[in-house]
Protein backbone atom coordinates (compact mmCIF):
# COMPACT_ATOMS: atom_id res chain seq x y z
CA UNK A 1 0.00 0.00 0.00
CA UNK A 2 1.36 3.20 -1.04
CA UNK A 3 1.44 6.52 1.38
CA UNK A 4 -1.29 8.03 -0.45
CA UNK A 5 -3.40 4.86 -0.25
CA UNK A 6 -2.82 4.39 3.56
CA UNK A 7 -4.25 7.88 4.04
CA UNK A 8 -7.11 7.27 1.76
CA UNK A 9 -8.12 3.79 3.64
CA UNK A 10 -7.92 6.20 7.47
CA UNK A 11 -11.29 5.33 8.83
CA UNK A 12 -12.00 8.89 10.07
CA UNK A 13 -13.05 10.50 6.90
CA UNK A 14 -16.63 11.89 6.30
CA UNK A 15 -17.97 12.42 3.31
CA UNK A 16 -15.37 13.32 0.09
CA UNK A 17 -11.86 13.51 1.55
CA UNK A 18 -9.44 15.80 -0.68
CA UNK A 19 -5.66 14.85 -0.12
CA UNK A 20 -2.48 16.59 -1.54
CA UNK A 21 1.52 16.15 -0.47
CA UNK A 22 2.76 18.97 2.00
CA UNK A 23 6.04 19.18 1.63
CA UNK A 24 8.94 20.55 3.62
CA UNK A 25 9.19 16.99 5.68
CA UNK A 26 12.53 15.37 5.43
CA UNK A 27 12.08 12.77 7.89
CA UNK A 28 8.43 11.41 6.94
CA UNK A 29 5.95 11.74 4.41
CA UNK A 30 3.09 14.41 5.13
CA UNK A 31 -0.43 14.80 3.65
CA UNK A 32 -3.02 17.05 3.84
CA UNK A 33 -6.20 16.23 3.92
CA UNK A 34 -10.24 17.57 4.24
CA UNK A 35 -13.63 16.28 4.83
CA UNK A 36 -16.41 17.25 5.29
CA UNK A 37 -15.81 18.16 8.88
CA UNK A 38 -12.50 18.81 9.10
CA UNK A 39 -8.83 19.82 7.97
CA UNK A 40 -5.75 18.10 9.43
CA UNK A 41 -2.15 16.73 8.82
CA UNK A 42 -1.29 13.41 8.21
CA UNK A 43 2.37 12.05 8.82
CA UNK A 44 3.35 8.78 7.47
CA UNK A 45 6.17 7.39 8.78
CA UNK A 46 7.22 4.00 10.94
CA UNK A 47 9.75 3.85 13.37
CA UNK A 48 12.91 5.30 12.05
CA UNK A 49 15.89 3.04 14.76
CA UNK A 50 18.75 4.90 12.72
CA UNK A 51 17.74 7.96 13.60
CA UNK A 52 16.20 7.13 17.03
CA UNK A 53 12.83 7.58 16.36
CA UNK A 54 9.98 5.83 18.29
CA UNK A 55 6.83 6.64 17.15
CA UNK A 56 5.24 5.72 20.55
CA UNK A 57 7.26 8.40 21.84
CA UNK A 58 6.06 10.62 19.05
CA UNK A 59 2.80 9.96 19.39
CA UNK A 60 2.94 10.68 23.43
CA UNK A 61 4.95 14.11 23.20
CA UNK A 62 2.67 15.11 20.76
CA UNK A 63 -0.65 14.98 23.09
CA UNK A 64 1.03 16.12 26.04
CA UNK A 65 2.86 19.23 23.91
CA UNK A 66 -0.83 19.78 22.89
CA UNK A 67 -2.29 19.66 26.49
CA UNK A 68 0.41 22.52 27.44
CA UNK A 69 -0.74 24.66 24.71
CA UNK A 70 1.88 24.84 22.06
CA UNK A 71 1.24 22.15 19.62
CA UNK A 72 -2.36 21.51 17.25
CA UNK A 73 -4.20 18.30 18.75
CA UNK A 74 -4.11 14.43 17.69
CA UNK A 75 -6.79 13.52 15.51
CA UNK A 76 -5.90 10.21 15.27
CA UNK A 77 -3.29 7.50 15.09
CA UNK A 78 -2.79 4.09 13.98
CA UNK A 79 0.87 2.34 13.70
CA UNK A 80 2.45 4.75 11.01
CA UNK A 81 -0.03 7.24 10.74
CA UNK A 82 -0.51 10.09 12.91
CA UNK A 83 -3.32 12.77 11.99
CA UNK A 84 -3.38 16.10 13.88
CA UNK A 85 -4.73 19.64 13.55
CA UNK A 86 -4.64 21.70 10.51
CA UNK A 87 -2.90 25.00 11.55
CA UNK A 88 -3.82 27.76 8.80
CA UNK A 89 -0.45 29.95 9.01
CA UNK A 90 2.64 30.32 7.07
CA UNK A 91 6.28 28.17 8.59
CA UNK A 92 9.00 30.24 9.84
CA UNK A 93 12.19 30.21 7.73
CA UNK A 94 15.62 31.28 9.43
CA UNK A 95 15.01 35.25 8.24
CA UNK A 96 12.55 35.23 10.50
CA UNK A 97 13.96 34.78 13.24
CA UNK A 98 16.18 37.76 12.67
CA UNK A 99 13.03 39.93 14.12
CA UNK A 100 13.02 40.40 18.46
CA UNK A 101 9.25 39.55 18.30
CA UNK A 102 9.58 36.70 16.87
CA UNK A 103 12.34 35.59 18.46
CA UNK A 104 10.58 36.75 21.97
CA UNK A 105 7.48 34.27 20.49
CA UNK A 106 9.75 31.14 19.82
CA UNK A 107 11.37 31.80 23.25
CA UNK A 108 8.45 31.71 25.14
CA UNK A 109 7.12 28.58 23.37
CA UNK A 110 9.82 26.99 23.96
CA UNK A 111 10.19 27.68 27.69
CA UNK A 112 6.25 26.89 27.54
CA UNK A 113 7.17 23.55 25.97
CA UNK A 114 10.18 22.57 28.71
CA UNK A 115 8.24 23.36 31.85
CA UNK A 116 4.81 22.00 31.03
CA UNK A 117 4.97 19.04 28.82
CA UNK A 118 5.90 17.04 31.82
CA UNK A 119 2.88 17.90 33.30
CA UNK A 120 0.69 16.03 30.62
CA UNK A 121 2.96 13.49 29.77
CA UNK A 122 1.69 9.91 30.26
CA UNK A 123 3.57 6.87 29.76
CA UNK A 124 7.31 5.61 28.54
CA UNK A 125 8.81 8.55 27.67
CA UNK A 126 12.88 9.11 26.21
CA UNK A 127 16.33 10.97 27.06
CA UNK A 128 17.77 12.73 23.94
CA UNK A 129 21.51 12.82 25.18
CA UNK A 130 23.36 14.46 21.94
CA UNK A 131 26.41 13.00 22.47
CA UNK A 132 25.13 9.34 22.59
CA UNK A 133 23.21 10.06 19.24
CA UNK A 134 26.36 11.31 17.64
CA UNK A 135 28.47 8.39 18.31
CA UNK A 136 25.73 6.05 17.11
CA UNK A 137 25.62 7.75 13.75
CA UNK A 138 29.33 7.59 13.62
CA UNK A 139 28.60 3.98 14.32
CA UNK A 140 26.27 3.84 11.54
CA UNK A 141 28.31 5.14 9.09
CA UNK A 142 31.46 3.46 10.16
CA UNK A 143 28.78 0.22 9.63
CA UNK A 144 27.81 1.22 6.05
CA UNK A 145 30.88 1.85 4.61
CA UNK A 146 30.51 5.82 4.12
CA UNK A 147 32.81 7.68 2.71
CA UNK A 148 32.48 9.99 5.41
CA UNK A 149 34.61 7.79 7.83
CA UNK A 150 37.62 9.32 7.39
CA UNK A 151 36.16 12.38 8.74
CA UNK A 152 34.58 10.37 12.11
CA UNK A 153 37.84 10.55 14.46
CA UNK A 154 38.24 14.62 14.32
CA UNK A 155 34.29 14.98 14.75
CA UNK A 156 34.08 12.60 17.44
CA UNK A 157 37.36 13.53 19.41
CA UNK A 158 35.66 17.31 19.09
CA UNK A 159 32.25 15.65 20.71
CA UNK A 160 34.50 14.18 23.59
CA UNK A 161 35.67 17.46 24.69
CA UNK A 162 32.19 19.31 24.22
CA UNK A 163 30.43 17.05 26.39
CA UNK A 164 33.13 17.66 29.18
CA UNK A 165 32.54 21.16 28.63
CA UNK A 166 28.57 20.49 29.22
CA UNK A 167 28.90 18.86 32.41
CA UNK A 168 26.48 18.54 34.76
CA UNK A 169 22.83 19.88 33.34
CA UNK A 170 19.31 21.22 34.31
CA UNK A 171 17.07 18.57 33.10
CA UNK A 172 13.29 19.58 30.54
CA UNK A 173 11.40 18.08 28.05
CA UNK A 174 12.85 18.88 25.16
CA UNK A 175 11.75 19.22 21.37
CA UNK A 176 15.12 18.54 20.08
CA UNK A 177 14.46 19.48 16.25
CA UNK A 178 14.00 23.09 16.14
CA UNK A 179 14.48 23.68 12.88
CA UNK A 180 12.56 27.32 11.39
CA UNK A 181 10.20 25.00 9.55
CA UNK A 182 9.12 23.28 13.03
CA UNK A 183 7.32 26.50 13.70
CA UNK A 184 4.17 27.99 12.58
CA UNK A 185 2.91 31.59 12.61
CA UNK A 186 -0.81 31.82 12.25
CA UNK A 187 -1.00 35.49 12.60
CA UNK A 188 -1.88 35.49 16.67
CA UNK A 189 -0.07 33.25 17.79
CA UNK A 190 3.55 30.87 17.35
CA UNK A 191 2.83 26.85 17.08
CA UNK A 192 5.64 23.79 17.39
CA UNK A 193 5.22 20.92 15.36
CA UNK A 194 6.66 17.59 14.66
CA UNK A 195 8.03 15.64 18.36
CA UNK A 196 9.89 13.31 16.27
CA UNK A 197 13.15 13.14 18.81
CA UNK A 198 11.32 14.87 21.72
CA UNK A 199 12.43 14.02 25.21
CA UNK A 200 14.18 14.85 28.39
CA UNK A 201 17.40 16.80 27.69
CA UNK A 202 19.15 19.87 28.90
CA UNK A 203 17.55 23.19 28.02
CA UNK A 204 20.72 24.18 26.16
CA UNK A 205 20.14 21.83 23.12
CA UNK A 206 16.88 23.46 22.23
CA UNK A 207 18.76 26.83 22.72
CA UNK A 208 22.04 25.88 20.61
CA UNK A 209 19.63 23.79 18.28
CA UNK A 210 17.66 26.86 17.54
CA UNK A 211 20.38 29.36 17.36
CA UNK A 212 22.45 27.36 15.13
CA UNK A 213 19.68 26.46 12.94
CA UNK A 214 18.67 30.30 12.01
CA UNK A 215 21.64 32.27 12.21
CA UNK A 216 20.99 33.94 15.43
CA UNK A 217 23.81 36.89 16.32
CA UNK A 218 25.85 37.25 18.81
CA UNK A 219 23.42 39.87 20.44
CA UNK A 220 20.77 37.35 19.72
CA UNK A 221 22.52 34.35 21.81
CA UNK A 222 23.37 36.80 24.75
CA UNK A 223 19.75 38.49 25.10
CA UNK A 224 17.79 34.78 24.36
CA UNK A 225 20.07 33.38 27.30
CA UNK A 226 19.39 36.16 29.57
CA UNK A 227 15.42 35.89 28.73
CA UNK A 228 15.42 31.96 29.43
CA UNK A 229 17.18 32.13 32.70
CA UNK A 230 15.96 35.45 33.40
CA UNK A 231 19.71 36.47 34.36
CA UNK A 232 22.37 37.71 32.37
CA UNK A 233 24.39 34.35 31.27
CA UNK A 234 27.87 34.09 33.34
CA UNK A 235 31.05 32.67 31.91
CA UNK A 236 29.98 29.14 32.70
CA UNK A 237 26.56 29.24 31.10
CA UNK A 238 28.42 30.84 27.89
CA UNK A 239 30.58 28.28 28.03
CA UNK A 240 28.04 25.24 28.85
CA UNK A 241 25.66 26.82 25.99
CA UNK A 242 28.89 27.20 22.94
CA UNK A 243 29.24 23.49 23.56
CA UNK A 244 25.62 22.61 23.25
CA UNK A 245 25.06 24.79 20.34
CA UNK A 246 28.24 22.89 18.41
CA UNK A 247 27.11 19.84 19.62
CA UNK A 248 23.62 20.61 17.84
CA UNK A 249 25.08 21.55 14.49
CA UNK A 250 27.23 18.07 14.62
CA UNK A 251 24.42 16.20 15.26
CA UNK A 252 22.42 17.67 11.95
CA UNK A 253 25.54 16.99 10.50
CA UNK A 254 25.62 13.44 11.49
CA UNK A 255 22.05 12.87 10.68
CA UNK A 256 22.30 14.78 7.15
CA UNK A 257 25.59 12.24 6.47
CA UNK A 258 23.61 9.23 7.34
CA UNK A 259 20.52 9.96 5.34
CA UNK A 260 22.56 10.92 2.29
CA UNK A 261 22.25 6.78 1.99
CA UNK A 262 19.02 5.69 4.19
CA UNK A 263 16.94 8.14 3.50
CA UNK A 264 14.46 7.44 0.65
CA UNK A 265 12.48 11.11 -0.06
CA UNK A 266 13.62 13.15 -2.39
CA UNK A 267 15.85 15.95 -0.91
CA UNK A 268 19.35 17.01 -1.79
CA UNK A 269 20.90 15.88 1.76
CA UNK A 270 24.84 15.87 0.16
CA UNK A 271 24.31 19.70 -0.06
CA UNK A 272 22.46 19.83 3.83
CA UNK A 273 25.40 17.82 5.24
CA UNK A 274 27.77 20.88 3.65
CA UNK A 275 25.42 23.50 4.63
CA UNK A 276 25.55 22.08 8.34
CA UNK A 277 28.91 21.23 8.47
CA UNK A 278 30.17 24.57 7.97
CA UNK A 279 27.77 25.83 10.66
CA UNK A 280 29.30 22.81 13.22
CA UNK A 281 32.70 24.45 12.30
CA UNK A 282 31.82 27.76 12.88
CA UNK A 283 30.13 27.11 16.34
CA UNK A 284 33.21 24.45 17.18
CA UNK A 285 35.30 27.36 16.61
CA UNK A 286 33.12 29.74 18.97
CA UNK A 287 33.60 27.14 21.46
CA UNK A 288 37.11 27.08 21.43
CA UNK A 289 37.85 30.73 21.37
CA UNK A 290 35.49 31.29 24.33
Amino acid sequence: MTPLERVQNLPIWQGKVQIAPLGGGITNLNFIAEDDTQKVVVRIGEDITLHQILRFNELSASRAAHAAGVSPPVIYHQPGALVIGFVEGRTLTPADFAEDAVLDQALALIARAHREIPQHLRGPALVFWVFHVLRDYAGTLRDTGSGYIKMLPELLAQAARLEAAVGQIDLVFGHNDLLPANFIHDGARMWLIDWDYAGFNTPLFDLGGLAANNGLSAQQEAGMLASYYDRAPDAEIWRKYKAMKAAAALRETLWSMVSESHSQIDFDYAAYTTQNLSTYRAAFAAFENA
